[in-house]
């Protein structure tokens, strides 16, 4: 039977070609190449040529020994890379070290997040800081089962900058109130456009509805229980629990309210957040990023200069947003809440 196939394929070859006769005859054509040239061999593909840009291998190890230091272990190569540059020192780009980092096994992916039915959403947007802030409170465990203390934290949407923070023993209208006078004392007497805030019952309180009033204040609430609607305080609050110095328990209010103040320092002066360009959010706050930007713009050239085979392009730094928003504008007639929204808000 396949005598014949291979008889009339033969025949239809001259009038129609290999693929057409193939094909009508049931005949492979790559069983036919074979048999035609029973020598050919695979020609194996030239292995790629090792770039001229290329780290030594001395160079690897010293940035991987740099990422592994104890000030910047808990920190991502892309802070890294931005704290490095404000200290004039470029050693390579935040994917070499990522890349140098997963050869070694030594990064992984920990973020989750919920999805939730969305109604109707707030839609906030923020060009510049003071226009919009975000607040929430979270609750820290305390000395022995079933006690808590409560984090109350406000936040600058556009600049990520923690305006303010009160630790308290209890959760209430009447301390909501006083903590929002307070993150506007401490704001220089600058009060926002806008506060936004879940609908926890100190968020909606009367004591709070009037103080806003009050004040000129637009008073603005997210869905109920779309996490979604106020994503700068959620990832604000992951940041929080997600440090290494994060304790399991505190033994009292004295301690709960050290360790925030600790904390918050740093994050507003020392953390070089990646959703504001790896800058930190008091430069951001206070109108000074730009002049740093413009610094670590110089550092890549002159290294750029002195150092031009390790650049096949003209590197770019991260941009500075001109914009932060809570559910964006565009997405208004979208009905699923959107987790991309919070990338980089934290």
């Amino acid at each position: 039977m396949t005598e014949l196939r291979e008889e009339a394929r033969e025949q239809l070859e001259e009038h129609v070609g290999i693929a057409r006769s193939c094909a009508l005859t049931g005949v492979s054509r790559a069983s036919l190449y074979r048999r035609r040239c029973p020598g050919r061999q695979t020609v194996e593909k030239a292995s790629r040529p090792s770039p001229p840009n290329r780290l030594s291998p001395e160079e690897c190890e010293h940035v991987i020994a740099t990422l592994n230091r104890a000030e910047f272990v808990d920190k991502s190569p892309r802070q890294v890379w931005a704290a490095l540059l404000d200290r004039g020192v470029y050693l390579a780009s935040p994917s070499t070290m990522y890349r140098l980092l997963r050869e070694r096994g030594q990064v992984r992916e920990r973020r989750a997040q919920t999805r939730h039915e969305a109604k109707k959403k707030p839609q906030l947007t923020a060009r510049a800081p003071n226009e919009v802030w975000s607040w929430d409170i979270t609750r820290l465990r305390g000395p022995g089962p079933g006690r808590f203390f409560d984090l109350y934290v406000m936040i600058d949407i556009y600049s990520r900058c923690v305006v303010h923070w009160e630790v308290h023993a209890r959760e209430s209208g009447e301390l909501a109130k006083q903590f929002i006078e307070n993150a506007i004392w401490t704001n220089g007497g600058i009060a926002p456009e806008t506060i936004h805030s879940d609908r926890g019952t100190a968020m909606t309180s009367k004591s709070v509805t009037d103080l806003l009033s009050d004040l000129g204040i637009i008073k603005s609430h997210s869905r109920p229980k779309i996490s979604n609607d106020n994503p700068y305080s959620e990832a604000q609050f992951k940041t929080l629990k997600y440090c290494p110095a994060f304790p399991e328990a505190f033994g009292s209010l004295q301690d709960a309210r050290a360790f925030c103040r600790r904390f918050f320092d740093y994050y507003n002066h020392e953390h070089y957040h990646s959703g504001i360009g790896l800058h930190t959010p008091f430069t951001v706050h206070i109108g000074t990023a730009h002049v740093i930007q413009q610094k670590r713009a110089e550092t890549i050239e002159q290294f750029r200069a002195a150092n031009p085979h390790r650049f096949t392009r003209r590197p770019s730094l991260p941009k500075i947003p001109t914009a932060a928003w809570i559910n964006q504008p565009d997405q208004a007639d979208s009905d699923q809440p959107r987790l991309d929204q919070q990338e980089g808000v934290a």
